[in-house]
């Protein structure tokens, strides 16, 4: 059984109305002795962020991993079989020697049992349908599809349990959607807005993070942690990196550090409604959605993940989209500024590709001041130095 937990009116409603919350404690929940029996599933790293995310009411109103009803209007809608908004089917892939299971399975991660799932049903995934509608590509170099397509090639659905929560690496900034609501219940924050972010902050993201911060009482900086592509920063230095950046840069009292255990799909526009909605689920009204949010390559256009929340009533989304066009440092201006606010050529513009800030790094050259703060740089030059 899954609980669902009230929430208290001064925050906005969870999706669906309620906060799903599956996890279960040995001892107080359940008897360990009562999974000796049962049958076994390893999952994946990024499964087991899915069963995380699940458990503690983050993808809620999903108790569990989606049925076929709900999997195929996913991907055809953009919403769940009862109308809800949702964008990407949440899954439990297996390979066809596991298809046939029912019942209670016990989910394993590198062989300690991390959780269970009610299996009610098994289907046939639909991947290269699924690859061209979420991702708008079968291109199997596009680090989402090549997941999905390693993937069995069928999905079990049910409700899940989560034994503990996994606080991982960053125990003092993991924090459950159930938690998140606390401190900004406690900061007596009306208002508070997300930023998503799976890169170092530089300062384009500083200012649409400041601007925002005039607009409501706090900001959640929410930095995505989960299984990324194998050339993003490491998790470690990125919050290493936000650390020392609101220490010294960012009001603390309005401001709070969380991350997020999500694994990166990389779906562009679909995943920036993902982010959405689950942020409204850690609490917050507002969320930022920039320059190609979750975009990998030149798969998506510049502004897509912006227009693709016109699929929704603001109403059915629940949280506030903020949109802001892509941002800069102009030396002719003298500050950060974006296309709406600047009227010179791209010739005065310093802007550094990700591609171009890790040769810099690797080479051991310093980051331009207008680019980050350089105690972000110190940290970023740090560590690709260690990894030389």
């Amino acid at each position: 059984m899954t609980i669902l937990l009230p929430t208290s009116s001064t925050l906005p409603s969870p999706l669906g109305g309620t906060l799903v919350n599956g996890v279960r404690r040995a001892g107080h929940d359940f008897d360990l002795a009562e999974l000796a029996a049962l049958p076994r599933l390893s999952i994946s790293e990024r499964t087991l962020a899915d069963l995380e995310m699940l458990a503690t009411g983050a993808y809620s109103p999903l108790t569990g991993f989606v049925n076929e009803a709900d999997y195929l209007s996913v991907i055809e809608r953009l919403r769940l079989a009862d109308g809800t908004p949702w964008s990407i089917p949440i899954t439990l892939p297996v390979t066809a020697e596991h298809a046939g299971l029912r019942g209670r399975v016990v989910l394993s991660f590198e062989g300690q049992d991390v959780g269970w799932v009610d299996v009610q049903e098994a289907y046939a995934a639909r991947k290269a349908w699924e690859a061209r509608e979420v991702y708008r590509t079968e291109d199997g170099t596009h680090p989402g599809v090549a997941a999905l397509y390693a993937q069995g090639d069928f999905n079990l659905a049910g409700p899940v349990a989560l034994f503990e929560v996994p606080r991982g690496a960053f125990p003092r900034h993991h924090r459950t959607p159930a938690e998140v609501r606390e401190v900004i219940e406690a900061r007596g924050w009306r208002s508070a807005v997300a930023f998503q972010t799976r890169n170092p902050i530089h300062r384009a993201h500083e200012y649409l993070q400041k601007v925002a911060l005039e607009l409501v009482d706090g900001l959640l900086l929410h930095p995505l942690v989960g299984t990324t592509k194998g050339d993003d920063v490491p998790a470690a230095t990125r919050v290493q990196a936000y650390e020392v950046l609101l220490e010294g840069y960012y009001p603390q009292a309005r401001t709070l550090l969380s991350v997020y255990p999500a694994a990166m799909r990389y779906a562009g526009p679909r995943e920036a409604i993902l982010h959405a909605l689950s942020r409204r689920n850690y609490g917050v009204t507002h969320f930022i959605v920039g320059r190609d949010h979750a975009g990998v390559g030149s798969y998506y256009g510049t502004y897509d993940a912006q227009e693709i929340f016109s699929a929704y009533t603001p109403e059915e989304l629940g949280v506030q989209i903020l949109k802001f066009e892509h941002t800069f440092y102009c030396n002719s201006c003298g500050q950060l500024v974006s296309p709406r606010t600047c009227p010179h050529d791209s010739s005065h513009h310093l802007v550094l590709s990700g591609t171009r800030v890790r040769e810099k790094l690797r080479a051991g050259e310093n980051l331009p001041a207008e680019f980050t703060r350089p105690e972000v740089a110190e940290v970023l030059r740090a560590a690709y130095a260690d990894q030389a």
